[in-house]
């Protein structure tokens, strides 16, 4: 993982319908580490929810929602851990009608040269994310439910390990990020969650895909307790440094600790809702040295910050214009090239 130094990757999703287009484009503007892209204009199965539900225990789909229906719980729930236990991969697959822009995207592997890729990245919606979203018949949601809410967390994590094994042939080392905006209440009295449930989770969410040789990543698009996530385990954490850099950089003394433990840092530098064919590599570039050079009066060493420094757009670009979105990408892709040059 030697001189990660601005390398780019993305989020997940792409504001394009066809499968192909969308493959290729990852690829034009992030070929060292290319990503599956989740396309959620094209179809309601590629919801940032529904799309990671198949075969998770009492869960149903109605439209672009999910709901929990507990009618046989305990029947779902046997079934659920018999695979589970089994580690049954092909049960826990995401099938074509669920990601297209996945199976896309390896049949274009396929034909490329991938002399230069240092990374395939894969994605899914974070468990708490997730649990947040989904429904029981008390009109609840499901994150509430300790007994279903675990079961989730492990079905998440089948569904980042049939990932690994989807993309072993191409013999890359994989990268899993998780998804979580949910994180940006962590804290709150609004919130049924606490710190040191997050930091369980994430430590058994890493263990898992760890032990299958992968690095894990947690996005989050908004502000939150970033030690939380620099003490999960986590490898990568993912944050909109466009918006939230200043923020981010109190927790200097966490992120330090976290870099030490080759922690990868992935700055959110090229903005999204806030894009502007106007905006420039070097602008971003110096942006991004501002929070550098405030964490290094920190304490912290400029030298691990650059080794394990990735960049992204600040968040998925699935509401956005097709325009926009190959504009963002390439953005990122030219501060990137800018970045590995100057920094």
């Amino acid at each position: 993982m030697s001189d990660l130094k601005g390398l780019a990757c993305g989020i997940g999703s792409l504001p394009l319908t066809d499968a192909q287009q969308a493959a290729e484009l990852v690829l034009r503007f992030l070929p060292q580490i290319p990503f599956w892209p989740q396309l959620p204009k094209s179809c309601p199965g590629e919801g940032m929810l529904v799309q990671f539900s198949e075969n998770l225990p009492g869960l149903k789909i109605k439209g672009k929602d999910l709901f929990f229906d507990d009618r046989n719980r305990e029947n779902d729930l046997e079934t659920f851990y018999d695979r589970f236990i089994g580690q049954d991969l092909e049960y826990f697959k995401i099938s074509p009608d669920f990601a297209a822009g996945l199976y896309a995207f390896a049949r274009r592997l396929e034909q490329a040269d991938l002399s230069g890729v240092r990374f395939i990245k894969g994605q899914v919606t974070g468990p708490f994310t997730f649990c947040s979203g989904v429904t029981q018949g008390d009109g609840k949601t499901i994150l509430h439910d300790e007994i279903i809410r675990q079961a989730m967390v492990k079905g998440l994590a089948m569904k980042a390990l049939w990932q690994l094994e989807y993309f072993k042939p191409f013999g890359k080392p994989m990268i899993i990020f998780f998804d979580e905006p949910y994180l940006t209440g962590v804290g709150s009295a609004y919130t049924p969650v606490n710190r040191e449930e997050v930091i369980a989770v994430y430590r058994e969410l890493t263990d898992t895909l760890k032990s299958a040789g992968c690095l894990v990543g947690v996005h989050c698009c908004g502000n939150t307790d970033w030690s939380m996530l620099a003490e999960s385990g986590i490898d990568i954490i993912n944050f909109d440094a466009f918006n939230f850099q200043e923020r981010f950089v109190l927790y200097a003394d966490s992120l330090h600790a976290f870099l030490k433990k080759n922690g990868i840092i992935c700055w959110g530098v090229v903005p999204t809702q806030e894009f502007s064919p106007q905006q420039r590599p070097e602008l971003l570039a110096q942006k991004l040295n501002f929070g550098l050079e405030a964490l290094v009066k920190k304490g912290v060493s400029r030298q691990l910050l650059l080794e394990r420094l990735l960049i992204s757009p600040a968040c998925g670009l699935g509401t956005l214009s097709p325009q926009n979105g190959e504009g963002i990408l390439s953005l990122l892709h030219q501060t990137s090239l800018y970045l590995r040059q100057n920094l």
